[in-house]
């Protein structure tokens, strides 16, 4: 990508290390601007997250966004594998999924085979709401997508899947 795509960074590749080589390549070119390019990416998808837990419901957190899309993509789960999903203490997801609750978008119900445990899931409304801001977030991804051939999105999300792999590890 050129230095001008984002306008509203600044964007300068010197000072960023002094100018020589470090070990391992930190200061090539390539990873410099991986790493520019990824941050600027984190920053707008914290941001579109937010957007799309209001268009969810207008109270729920930006955080509890990815708890009900995790439900929505993988059905009923415990707790204790949505804090390990997400990589939250048991006290912060006990606060989030009772106020998902209190929302009305998850339910609780006894795990049949541990009685002690409780399973999550979304309730119809949270499905229903879920899956039309996830639809709304790919039409927008199809508009502004519309110029690249669909053999570069098959790509993009290939590499991105393949990082998300090695970032995991």
């Amino acid at each position: 990508m050129s230095a001008d795509v984002h306008k509203d960074e600044a964007r300068s590749d010197s000072g960023a290390v002094d100018g020589g080589m470090v070990e391992g390549g930190m200061s090539d070119p390539e990873y410099l601007s991986l790493e520019r390019e990824l941050t600027f990416l984190f920053r707008r998808a914290r941001a579109n997250q937010g957007e799309m837990a209001r268009e969810v419901h207008p109270d729920l957190e930006s955080a509890a966004y990815g708890l009900l899309v995790r439900l929505e993509e993988y059905g009923r789960q415990r707790a204790t594998e949505l804090a390990a999903y997400i990589g939250v203490g048991k006290a912060t997801m006990s606060r989030q999924l009772r106020a998902l609750e209190e929302l009305g978008l998850i339910a609780r119900e006894p795990d049949p085979a541990d009685g002690r445990a409780w399973l999550v899931d979304l309730t119809d409304e949270g499905r229903r709401r879920v899956t039309h801001v996830r639809a709304a977030r790919r039409e927008r991804y199809v508009s502004q997508l519309s110029h690249w051939d669909r053999r570069e999105v098959a790509e993009l999300a290939r590499l991105l899947h393949q990082l998300n792999g090695v970032m995991e590890k």
